[in-house]
Parts: C-alpha cells; structure tokens; sequence
C-alpha cells in the first residue's frame, strides 16, 4: 500500500517556486526579493529584467518558474497573478582559509541560500 495523499498546503488560486542552492548570501538576495514582493507578475518581470543585481536573473528564472507552475499545473490565469510571498532563507555555509601574516589564517565564509516565490491569483475589482 502507498502512502495517503498530503494535503496541498497552498490555497487552490497559490503556486509555489523554490530555488535551493544559489551562491549568494541571504542579505543580498532578499535586496532582490523585496523588490517584487506584492507587485503584479508582469511588472516583477519587468523589474528584475532591468535591474542591475546579479542575483536577479536567477531570481527572474524562478518568478518564471512559478508563473508556469501557476498556469500548467493549476490552471490558474497568468495576467492576473501577484507576487504574494518572496521569502529568503538560510543554507550552507562554506569555510574557507586565507593565509595571514605570522603564520595565522583567516576564516572566509561563503554563505548560500534559498528563495521561495509565491504567486497568487487575485479577482479584478468591477
């Protein structure tokens, strides 16, 4: 026997993209996810496409990943999405060594971490 089905833990007009490992840390990559969060689909596209971050072209990957999941998956429609969640958090962390004077080293991090972009469709108001 197969395990029950879970229950979507989305609403039925939510989907959901996530992007795991990106090398970037989380303070600047939240930069970028506070500059679409509550914005329609199209005008977040339009940003991250003409911002100068480099971050954002990932970033505009999984927007687009999102968008897609929000139409084929849940048949959802796209000119009336909204950017209602974009949250960063945490990952690995890499330790790295640089050599300093008198023989000692220094610790340099290299920190990665993770974007979840929620898109939701809304109701025009008449």
């Amino acid at each position: 026997m197969s395990k029950a089905k879970q229950e979507r833990r989305l609403a039925d007009n939510e989907a959901r993209a996530k992007l795991r490992v990106i090398r970037i840390s989380p303070q600047k990559l939240n930069l970028v996810a506070q500059m679409i969060r509550g914005k329609t689909a199209e005008r977040a596209l339009a940003e991250l496409e003409f911002s100068r971050k480099r971050i954002a072209k990932d970033v505009k990957k999984a927007l687009e990943s999102a968008i897609a999941n929000a139409e084929n998956n849940h048949g959802l429609d796209i000119d009336s999405l909204v950017v209602s969640e974009a949250f960063v958090g945490k990952n690995l962390v890499m330790k790295r060594w640089r050599a300093r004077a008198r023989g000692r080293s220094a610790r340099i991090e290299k920190p990665f971490s993770e974007l979840t972009i929620v898109v939701r469709e809304v109701e025009e108001a008449a």
